[in-house]
């Protein structure tokens, strides 16, 4: 039996799919709709959406994104429908970069192991730049580092209090492009484990308006939190929106958020959410958008009756009660089975925990992940698919990533105690 710590997504039978059937039998079965025929802002569930996606439907995640964000800051005119987090980070680079305008995408590192595949489409793949994270220290990425490339970039550049690089076009309003941008996972961090600051936030949302940097933050884990927290921490978009410059009208942030995790990940329904009204309209008049409309126009109905009837609190209440339990024997097998001078992120929320074995300078764990691949059937996510292209870290030389949202108690109790046994046998030294 194959043991897969890689795989970031839930165990099929937590899947809610009588939830789902039904929020879709009400959507097609139990409403026509009629009152949608003459309104400009709201379409039929099976015709093509709107640009930004049913105005109804936006503005029930706002009310939901207050809510459990213990916020007033969420609204639908702030709010684009995607089809997902992975549509989202690709619409959002063809919408507000250039290879001409923008000179620089930073990633933090490690980073999200697809992800840089978005930024090479663009034509940013030797433009890319890592920032690492920081556990630990004062702010949780190294943001000492990530103002020094900026200014580096910089030279010779204005940096001007206006808006800048504010291009024409010829079919759809004026559109602004962002000489830099920065992605990442802020919250239970992917792969890291990682939530970051408050004043992490500031800081970075101080030097994305100094540089004209575009923070794109992927939400997607906040909600899976096993912490005990009362509401997640807020997100760019909604500290860009409280102190919001006057001279900003498209702001420093877009936060690509998805229901995937909290639902399905077959759904393929997500949203964008910015700042002000001018970056979302930007977001939702892009080629595919103008043509077909929001790209899950029926899903989007099917997520909102997911709200409206309280499944979905259900949902990730059922979600947590499991994945809290599998954080838990994760950190418990670790601590029994690995050296005691492992050191590990995370199992407090999210999908991830980021480990690191701790060795000599001729220590290589690549070695121990392939051989327990290979000869024990137990997978896990090396290091070396976490980094950014272009500027390597050397995370496979000691990391790996473990998810807990596919394996089950017992096999994650398996799958740890034959990766220390495998561990000592190669390298006893670490466990004197």
């Amino acid at each position: 039996m194959l043991i897969n710590f890689f795989k970031g997504h839930p165990t099929r039978p937590l899947l809610p799919t009588k939830q789902i059937a039904a929020a879709y039998q009400r959507v097609l079965l139990d409403s026509d709709y009629l009152s949608y025929d003459n309104d400009p802002l709201n379409q039929h569930p099976l015709t093509y959406g709107t640009d930004p996606g049913n105005f109804d439907v936006r503005t029930a995640i706002a009310s939901w994104n207050n809510r459990v964000f213990n916020t007033d800051k969420s609204s639908a005119q702030n709010i684009n429908l995607t089809g997902g987090a992975s549509y989202g980070i690709a619409n959002i680079l063809a919408s507000t970069t250039s290879p001409e305008v923008t000179r620089r995408a930073f990633v933090v590192s490690p980073t999200y192991f697809l992800i840089n595949s978005t930024f090479v489409d663009v034509g940013l793949g030797d433009k890319l730049t890592a920032v690492r994270e920081t556990p630990g220290a004062h702010y949780e990425i190294d943001l000492q580092h990530l103002e020094q490339q900026l200014e580096r970039y910089s030279q010779g550049l204005e940096l001007g209090a206006g808006e800048i690089n504010i291009v024409s076009d010829p079919l759809r309003p004026a559109r602004k492009l962002y000489r830099f941008v920065i992605y990442l996972v802020p919250t239970f961090s992917n792969p890291g484990g990682l939530t970051y600051s408050v004043a992490t936030r500031q800081r970075l949302l101080e030097l994305a308006r100094r540089y004209d940097m575009l923070i794109i933050s992927d939400d997607v884990y906040e909600l899976l939190d096993y912490s005990g927290a009362s509401h997640p921490l807020p997100r760019f978009n909604y500290l860009d929106i409280a102190t919001l410059p006057a001279h900003k009208t498209f702001g420093n942030t877009i936060s690509n958020a998805t229901f995937s995790k909290i639902i399905a990940p077959g759904l393929r329904v997500g949203w964008q959410e910015t700042a002000t009204p001018l970056l979302v309209e930007q977001l939702a008049v892009t080629g595919a958008n103008k043509s077909g409309g929001t790209p899950g126009q029926l899903a989007s109905l099917v997520v909102k009756d997911l709200l409206d009837t309280g499944a979905l609190d259900t949902i990730v209440r059922d979600f947590n009660k499991v994945y809290q339990a599998r954080g838990k024997k994760i950190l418990q097998s670790l601590a029994q089975h690995l050296p005691q001078s492992t050191v590990v992120y995370g199992g407090k929320g999210g999908y991830f925990l980021w480990v690191e074995i701790q060795g000599g300078s001729d220590f290589d764990h690549s070695r121990v992940v392939k051989l327990l691949q290979e000869k024990h059937g137990v997978v896990l996510a090396g290091g070396e698919h976490f980094e950014v292209v272009g500027d390597i870290q050397n995370w496979g030389k000691n990391s790996v990533r473990l998810s807990l949202s596919y394996l089950t108690e017992d096999e994650i109790e398996k799958g740890i105690k034959t990766w220390g046994e495998v561990l000592k046998q190669e390298h006893p030294e670490l466990y004197v």
